[in-house]
């Protein structure tokens, strides 16, 4: 999907079961007590969720005197204090104010911001916070329970719950990039809900809420949380999210048949080196303007968006081989980040 981040709004969804009372019953498929104790059972899951989780959660918004900006919510990962929220929620701001369930107020500053993920990290001024684990997103199975927390259009401590509606989606962030992995649920979600978190029924955090399509009916996105720990990881090693950058820019093209067949191509697609920096690593490494990108370490490439996932996926200190048609010859150009 291409959609972008600020081209989704909020709708919930709710279904009915209306019966013939004219017609026989027909025999339940399990006794009442069971279906009881099943429904009790659900509830005690989520509750004991609320419980644990919520004091984590927070409201975030702008100090006073500082230009506008996005409104939403957020939770406390460490005890000291290390929260996370949408970058969308930050709006480029430096510090800002996060109220607890508690009614305190408290300042914090943004220690990093990643519009091409849409997280962002917050360092809030307290100690002894309570805070809720992040959790390995790779695990969730569709079908899952889980709950989303958060504060939608201003009303704190909301909590919805859903399944796990569909794994491995992904969503144009604001700069444009494309977020893998992305969590499709079914846990009703509204403006403010962004920043807030995704938890299992273990209390573990899962993804962090971000966005919903307009006029759809519960189908709501998050960011998963291994998506979390490494750019978490990044901000406290590095100060910012390390991203290859080649200096080049790029558009997609296609291949004539004759250069297809003869080169055995998978993919009649190519991304041609429209512009290039001299300054940049692609340059240092032999790819010059009008070489035609076909595969980065035997994965074939189609469009930009499959060169940026490659590029965000492998650690920078990586080599990668760029396959390389130039001239109608197929050339084998190896990036090494100096």
């Amino acid at each position: 999907m291409s959609e972008r981040i600020e081209d989704y709004w909020p709708l919930a969804a709710g279904d009915d079961a209306v019966g013939d009372s004219s017609q026989p019953t027909q025999k339940r498929s399990s006794p009442p007590n069971e279906d009881t104790d099943l429904l009790d059972a659900y509830s005690r899951a989520v509750m004991n969720v609320v419980d644990t989780v919520t004091p984590a959660v927070i409201s975030v918004t702008g100090r006073s005197g500082e230009r506008e900006g996005g409104q939403g919510s957020g939770f406390i990962i460490t005890p000291d204090g290390f929260a996370v929220t949408n970058s969308h929620v930050v709006g480029g701001r430096t510090s800002l104010v996060a109220l607890t369930t508690d009614g305190d107020r408290l300042a914090c500053d943004v220690v990093g911001d990643d519009p091409s993920t849409d997280l962002a990290l917050l360092r809030l001024a307290g100690r002894d916070l309570p805070y809720v684990p992040l959790g390995d997103s790779q695990l969730l199975r569709v079908g899952q329970l889980v709950i989303a927390m958060g504060s939608p259009l201003g009303l704190q401590s909301t909590v919805s719950t859903g399944v796990v509606s569909g794994m491995g989606r992904s969503m144009r962030a604001g700069d444009g990039r494309l977020i893998d992995n992305i969590i499709q649920h079914a846990a009703p979600i509204n403006p403010g809900n962004s920043g807030g978190p995704l938890v299992d029924s273990r209390g573990r955090v899962v993804g962090v809420n971000t966005a919903i399509i307009a006029f759809a009916q519960g189908i709501g996105f998050a960011v998963p949380s291994n998506t979390v720990q490494w750019v978490t990881a990044e901000f406290l090693r590095h100060g910012q999210v390390r991203r290859r950058q080649l200096g080049i820019s790029a558009a997609v093209v296609q291949l004539p048949r004759s250069v297809v067949v003869e080169l055995d191509l998978i993919s009649n697609l190519a991304v041609q080196v429209m512009e290039i920096d001299s300054r940049g690593v692609a340059y240092r490494n032999g790819i010059r303007q009008g070489d035609l990108i076909v595969a980065i370490n035997d994965r074939i490439v189609s469009n930009v968006d499959d060169v940026h996932r490659f590029l965000s996926r492998m650690p920078v200190e990586t080599s990668l081989e760029f396959s390389i048609v130039r001239d109608g010859q197929m050339t084998q150009i190896a990036l090494v980040q100096h």
